[in-house]
C-alpha cells in the first residue's frame, strides 16, 4: 500500500520543499485548477463555505496571494520569514480510484526579525491520481493555535 501512495507524499513533500523556497510559481503548478486551500479558525468545521477562515483560496484567489508575495510591493513580503516545513505521520483518510486523503501533522519553523517561532499543525490533502502527476485538490490546514491570535505570516502555510 505505501508504494501506491509514494507519489502523493512525494508530492507534499515537493510542495513543502517549493514553499520553503518560495517558489510560489512552481507551487501553484502541483494544484488542480479546481483546488482549495483553506485554513480554518474553527479546528472541527467541515463546513468552510459557512465558516471563518484564515484563508480559503479557490485557483483565482490562491494566484492572487502569489501575486501579491512575489510582486515584492507588499509590507510582509519585504520581511518574508525564512521557513523550514517537516510533514511526518501520513494517515489515509480516504481512498477511491482517483482520489486519496492523507492527514499529516506539520511543523513548521521559521524567522523573521530576529526572531524563532514554531507552528504546528494538522493539514489534511485531498490528491487527485487521475492524471499524468497526482495533483493537490485539496489543502485544510488545522492550526494547533488557530482559535488564538495569529499574526499575519507574510509566507504560505
Amino acid at each position: 500500500m505505501f508504494v501506491e501512495l509514494a507519489p502523493a507524499i512525494e508530492l507534499i513533500w515537493r510542495e513543502a520543499h517549493l514553499l520553503d523556497r518560495k517558489q510560489y510559481h512552481e507551487w501553484d503548478r502541483l494544484w488542480a485548477p479546481d483546488g482549495r486551500y483553506v485554513i480554518p479558525i474553527d479546528p472541527e468545521t467541515e463546513d468552510f463555505e459557512s465558516s471563518l477562515n484564515m484563508v480559503y483560496d479557490d485557483d483565482r484567489m490562491r494566484r492572487m496571494r502569489i501575486e501579491r508575495l512575489t510582486s515584492g510591493y507588499s509590507i510582509s513580503v519585504a520581511a518574508a520569514a525564512r521557513t523550514v516545513r517537516t510533514l511526518s505521520r501520513f494517515v489515509v483518510l480516504r481512498r477511491d480510484e482517483d482520489t486519496v486523503t492523507l492527514s499529516s501533522a506539520q511543523v513548521l519553523v521559521g524567522h523573521r526579525r530576529e526572531r524563532t517561532f514554531v507552528l504546528g499543525a494538522d493539514v489534511t490533502h485531498r490528491i487527485r491520481l487521475d492524471g499524468p502527476e497526482p495533483l493537490i485538490q485539496e489543502k485544510v490546514i488545522r492550526l494547533v493555535n488557530s482559535e488564538d491570535a495569529v499574526n499575519a505570516s507574510g509566507f504560505l502555510l
